[in-house]
């Protein structure tokens, strides 16, 4: 199928593509929205802007919007509008997102497809959290990019995940009780470089901020390596 993709930068949205394009999907574009609340239960925050990168890297164009708003129903107002676009420009016939388990989500994303008579494709949709994060990091590079949990300080803000990093989180996983592929919302990703990409992502510049129990990565700069 010819396919949109909803794409934060994160590690779920890129391996949905990554795994859709492996089932002989179509990825014709990205569509990125940018929440106002850090809070929001459908879309992810911290460094979207920098997505522009991931979409030059993978050779898919982009659809952004903004949504100002923090209710999950204007949300997907705005969600709707940007795929109804990319229906028009692209001649999409489905959606993929990179839900594992939230019915939450997935059920909202398959309200929006019906509405515009698109299927919903969710190739991660059930898949074994710490099968699945021992496998990413195998061929993903991300970044820690927000931490909101117990058992996650700020030690792992900005730190690209290794094999070693996975047997660590699933520990706190399961000392602390939060999902160990962070759906939800104990963390955020940024993928810097993956098989989608014919360039790898340089992160110049950041800041780094902590509360205590909350923490955010920010990429201030970044670009495309010139040499992958």
């Amino acid at each position: 199928m010819n396919l949109a993709s909803l794409f934060s930068g994160g590690k779920d949205s890129t391996s949905a593509i990554y795994e859709a394009q492996k089932q002989g999907h179509t990825i014709a574009c990205l569509l990125t929205i940018s929440p106002e609340s850090d809070d929001s239960h459908l879309l992810h925050h911290p460094n979207v802007m920098w997505t522009r990168l991931q979409s030059q890297s993978m050779g898919i164009p982009q659809i952004m919007a903004e949504c100002n708003s923090s209710d999950t129903d204007d949300e997907l107002r705005v969600l709707e509008d940007l795929v109804d676009n990319a229906r028009e420009r692209f001649g999409i016939t489905g959606l993929v997102h990179g839900g594992m388990s939230s019915r939450f989500q997935k059920t909202r994303f398959e309200d929006v497809c019906s509405r515009l008579n698109l299927t919903a494709v969710s190739p991660l949709w059930g898949m074994r959290p710490l099968e699945y994060m021992t496998g990413l990091v195998q061929r993903f590079d991300f970044v820690m990019t927000s931490v909101s949990s117990d058992g996650l300080d700020d030690s792992w803000l900005g730190r690209i995940i290794t094999p070693e990093d996975i047997q660590t989180l699933s520990r706190l996983s399961a000392k602390f009780g939060f999902n160990l592929n962070f759906e939800g919302g104990e963390a955020e990703t940024f993928v810097v470089d993956c098989p989608l990409f014919a360039r790898p992502i340089r992160i110049k510049q950041s800041l780094m901020d902590w509360d205590g129990y909350r923490g955010r990565f920010q990429i201030a700069d970044a670009e495309l390596n010139h040499h992958a």
